[in-house]
């Protein structure tokens, strides 16, 4: 197995253990907590969650990117930075907390002046991680990572939990925001330690990176807002109720976006990174990270559409039932978003984050269209999630055309071919459990979602084996005889 093969395994193995751990953890802290708390809570937070991840927007400015990218920083550039992120996290902080009379004016209700200030500490906390962070994924230290993040979540989820029990409503999810960020900090800066050189702070790093950060800065404004913009609406004209069956539903979709490409998306820019001098030799690579993603990602899509009622009654209760339409909808953009979201660690790898701003830029206006159309023309939850996987779909095939036919200079059938046959499996999967249906309509919830689970594997199984894509069999056997020895 060649170098690059083996990082990139070890890294996506470690990552695979902490998500898939995280997982659980993820869907048993969701579960008791949507008990503890109401659809209102969750909406009242939200707002405020959103305008937190500007700020640690602000923060980074595409620093993260800029430092694993850059392999000439010596560790007096990296204090630099440090210092600066440091600096800027506070100023931040303050600038969050001063805010929170304004915010509370805007979405009148005072409950918004504590919220936003007892977050500022998040504010700092996220912007002072931003170095450190980066620093471990640029030394390929996916394990520590891994760990580190599984140990964080649990950590905050039990206390927010404990909190919420003991009756301290949304103020549970304030906690455990707070502890996460804290946390992560400590953990991070303890394995990369650098030195804060106020007096003696050195601008050079910060121009050096600036041309790579500001494109990549620039993304992850408009990413934000094409994110965000839609949480901040709903609030505003429809509603912390509504928001907050909404936000459930989002959230629960992006599951599988947070727990499958993104074990891979951490390990991709540093491995990555060392073949921006031969593009041919990064598409091919990523090609069969695409076709792997999408035998994942288009019969998953297909699964959660068809099992939307159960997993929202089965996680969170009958009182999230507002949720289902909206979920469904939703997750039939699983597939292509699972794929697209690790576009942007092949853009940063190959230095043009340029082409980056530009997809995020395109995406930006297709998703704000779809967002105010559903908000304002058709004012339901279902509209909004209609509009916003058509607006998923189209941004993916805009910014495959862009990598392939512009970056990779390949064309687009090069890029169409590793889908053609994942997308053909989700349609005959897509046809079977539509029959499947009138069967188990009447069963018990769990029981018809692993009924259904358990044909969306097989049918995979089966298509993968027969059409030789790949072969499960001998990968079955070489696990047993690994197992044996």
């Amino acid at each position: 197995m060649s170098d690059i093969k083996k990082q990139l395994a070890s890294g996506v193995l470690y990552t695979a253990i902490a998500k898939y751990a995280g997982i659980v953890i993820s869907i048993v802290i969701t579960a008791v907590l949507s008990r503890l708390l109401t659809p209102e809570d969750f909406g009242t937070l939200v707002p405020v969650m959103v305008l937190i991840s500007f700020f640690s927007i602000l923060g980074d400015i595409g620093i993260g990117p800029a430092v694993i990218q850059n392999h000439d920083f010596t560790k007096e550039d990296t204090e630099s930075v440090f210092t600066f992120t440091i600096i800027t996290g506070f100023i931040l902080a303050i600038v969050f907390f001063l805010s929170s009379w304004t915010i509370a004016s805007i979405y009148e209700s005072e409950v918004f002046v504590l919220l936003c200030q007892l977050l500022s500490i998040s504010v700092f906390f996220s912007c002072a991680s931003v170095v450190p962070n980066a620093l471990l994924y640029k030394d390929k230290k996916f394990r520590f990572l891994a760990i580190r993040s599984f140990i964080v979540q649990l950590i905050a989820g039990i206390i927010a939990i404990a909190a919420a029990y003991l009756g301290a409503g949304l103020y549970s999810l304030v906690i455990q925001s707070i502890i996460s960020s804290v946390f992560l900090f400590i953990l991070s800066y303890r394995e990369s330690p650098l030195r804060f050189r106020f007096f003696n702070i050195n601008w050079a790093p910060l121009k050096k990176i600036r041309s790579f950060s500001s494109y990549q800065f620039l993304f992850n404004i408009l990413n934000y807002f094409s994110v965000n913009l839609d949480k901040l609406i709903i609030n505003k004209y429809l509603g912390a109720s509504q928001l907050g069956y909404y936000d459930k539903s989002y959230k629960l979709m992006q599951m599988p976006l947070q727990n499958i490409p993104y074990i891979i998306t951490p390990v991709m820019h540093p491995i990555f990174s060392d073949m921006q001098n031969d593009l041919g030799r990064m598409r091919i690579n990523y090609s069969k990270v695409i076709k792997l993603l999408g035998f994942i990602g288009f019969p998953l899509s297909v699964l959660l559409f068809f099992t939307g009622e159960e997993i929202i009654y089965i996680l969170f209760g009958t009182q999230w039932e507002a949720s289902v339409p909206v979920f469904k909808l939703l997750a039939l953009s699983v597939g292509f978003q699972i794929i697209l979201s690790t576009s942007g660690s092949i853009f940063q790898s190959a230095g043009t984050t340029h082409f980056l701003f530009l997809c995020g830029l395109l995406s930006t206006a297709t998703i704000v269209i779809a967002t105010l159309t559903g908000v304002f023309v058709f004012q339901t939850l279902e509209a909004i999630g209609a509009l916003l996987s058509i607006a998923f779909t189209t941004n993916f095939f805009i910014t495959f055309t862009i990598m392939f036919c512009v970056l990779f200079k390949a064309g687009i059938m090069s890029f169409l071919k590793q889908i053609i046959s994942p997308i053909l499996l989700s349609l005959i999967l897509s046809v079977i459990l539509y029959a499947v249906i009138p069967l188990t309509e009447d069963m018990n919830m769990i029981v018809s979602l692993i009924i259904k689970g358990c044909i969306a594997v097989g049918i995979t199984g089966l298509y993968l084996q027969f059409t030789k894509e790949y072969n499960i069999l001998q990968k079955a056997r070489e696990v047993i005889r690994k197992i044996k020895k």
